[in-house]
């Protein structure tokens, strides 16, 4: 009897746990918030703080959040051409100290402070930039002397009420590369982070037809080999973003790069791979192919900025969460919130409900690929719209946590790569080649086994083995589990830890000659 009474309580415990921790496999969750500095959105709210009051509003803010269970702050640190941070390239903000140029008084590197402030608390700090942005909203602007407008304004063009770099041209993506990796290189910050501004978003003439961007005259001297200019804008942006993921990962390949777009890449409408949406999309309007840095392999994490609630019938919450979880191709995927359209008095019933909120958190969960939340933004948060931040520290945040790991990055605590006996081996002039780089990410109950091939042939077919001897012996054909034509295999793995396995994994490669490559590299997980 007193067995089935611990059985029972046991699987009662279980039940109501699992309302209140992130349903990740190990616990793990982002649980991230937007702060924006552009126009005092959040910070700091007016510039004409002190320097004490700066930190104290910081601070006040940090605890908050802490409170409640935030675990990252993607911080705007480079809003319009200029600097929350003491920077040899950009002048400081005029957002931080009323003018543009002008250094704290006493001085000091906010930046450098708050990611102090950030580790007291046990919470990232995720440097959030606008990369193309320059001058926002021209006619109030305080640009400075050395302003990198004033400096190269062949660099440059004007489009609507802003001044952006004009992506199209090499130097200036030389350029913003050289400001980020400033930035990874001295400070200890845990990502690299952009929102959905690149191009920029399509403002409208008095007859309500869309102003085309004014970079034909660019597109006419770089054009090498587009016969479309909106292919070729994709194609500096593929450039750009390559660039800064090289960058960033040979300065510190344990810094996170990742993304947040907007919530739709393309609608199915127009692309048979798009989402069952009707809403605007990032791929045809920004010139984003965020898919693409996905499946290169260009970005740690992609976080959909899902603005729209539950039933919506032009983008579904629910649709777009679906939609985005199988296009992750092994890198991490969290979703971004709309928490400032939350409120009593809100634009549409949905937001005014205060279920809508808690029930995309309770979506999240229930989709493995799902490893958390970034909301939309701080000042919209604190506010505690409909009792959301409530439900957060009392409920679904109660139980505090850490983001996920850095996909991608094999650590030695977690996942282990052996050298397979003939590795040293010179593989044979066969059609395949042994598959390298073998990758392991966690997707909740999950794990992604991902890999790269020298060849390019489509006709390849890569066999997968799963071993749990300890010898190295591993491609015995009783261990084959499964073979694919894609790079990448899920493999489930059960969902309380001390029940899993250890096992090794190891990939080969075969062509139409059927003749087999040598093994790659074995990584050991637990299933």
């Amino acid at each position: 009897m007193n067995t089935v009474k611990f059985y029972l309580f046991f699987v009662i415990f279980l039940f109501g746990f699992k309302t209140i921790i992130a349903q990740t496999s190990d616990g793990k969750e982002m649980r991230g918030v937007w702060i924006a500095t552009v126009k005092h959105l959040d910070y700091p709210s007016s510039s004409f703080l002190s320097v004490k009051e700066q930190k104290r509003e910081f601070v006040e803010m940090l605890d908050f959040f802490s409170e409640i269970g935030i675990n990252a702050v993607f911080f705007q640190v480079r809003p319009a051409a200029d600097a929350f941070f003491d920077s040899p390239y950009e002048p400081w903000s005029e957002w931080l100290t009323g003018e543009q140029g002008k250094a704290p008084q006493p001085y000091y590197d906010p930046m450098k402070f708050m990611i102090k402030e950030c580790r007291k608390r046990g919470i990232q700090f995720h440097a959030w930039i606008n990369p193309f942005r320059a001058v926002a909203t021209i006619e109030f602007a305080d640009i400075s002397e050395n302003h990198v407008t004033n400096r190269k304004p062949e660099w440059f063009f004007t489009y609507g009420i802003n001044k952006y770099f004009d992506p199209g041209i090499p130097e200036v993506r030389k350029y913003i590369v050289k400001i980020i990796k400033d930035i990874v290189r001295r400070y200890d910050i845990d990502g690299i982070h952009f929102d959905d501004y690149f191009y920029p978003y399509p403002v409208r003439d008095e007859n309500n037809k869309i102003v085309q961007v004014p970079d034909y005259k660019t597109y006419q001297k770089y054009n090498s080999g587009f016969n479309n200019i909106e292919d070729w804008r994709r194609n500096n942006l593929d450039l750009f973003i390559k660039d800064v993921y090289d960058a960033v990962k040979n300065e510190n390949p344990y810094i996170s790069f990742g993304i947040a777009p907007s919530g739709i890449w393309r609608n199915k409408g127009k692309d048979p791979k798009g989402s069952d949406t009707r809403g605007f999309a990032h791929y045809d309007y920004l010139y984003s192919d965020v898919l693409k840095w996905l499946k290169s392999g260009w970005v740690d994490y992609v976080a959909p900025q899902i603005y729209w609630p539950v039933g919506n019938k032009y983008a579904d919450y629910k649709t777009l969460v679906e939609w985005w979880s199988k296009h992750t191709y092994g890198k991490q995927l969290y979703i971004g919130h709309a928490v400032y359209n939350a409120g009593k008095d809100a634009a549409s019933r949905a937001w005014q409900n205060p279920e809508e909120l808690p029930k995309q958190i309770q979506i999240n969960r229930k989709t493995p690929e799902v490893l958390g939340s970034i909301f939309y933004r701080a000042n919209s948060l604190k506010k505690n719209p409909l009792g959301f931040c409530d439900s957060l520290k009392n409920n679904y945040y109660k139980i505090k946590t850490t983001p996920p790991k850095i996909p991608f990055i094999q650590l030695p605590d977690t996942f282990v790569i052996v050298e397979n006996d003939n590795n040293n081996v010179q593989p044979a002039e066969t059609e395949a080649r042994m598959p390298f780089n073998v990758f392991v990410t966690e997707l909740g109950n999950k794990i992604m086994i991902s890999w790269e091939s020298k060849e390019k042939n489509n006709d390849l077919t890569y066999i997968i083995y799963k071993s749990d001897s300890k010898s190295s012996k591993y491609t015995s054909k009783t261990n084959i589990i499964a073979e694919t034509n894609k790079t990448y295999i899920l493999l489930k793995r059960r969902r309380l830890p001390f029940f899993r396995k250890k096992y090794g994994i190891t990939v080969t490669a075969t062509g139409k000659s059927q003749t087999e490559s040598p093994a790659s590299k074995v990584v050991f997980v637990k299933l």
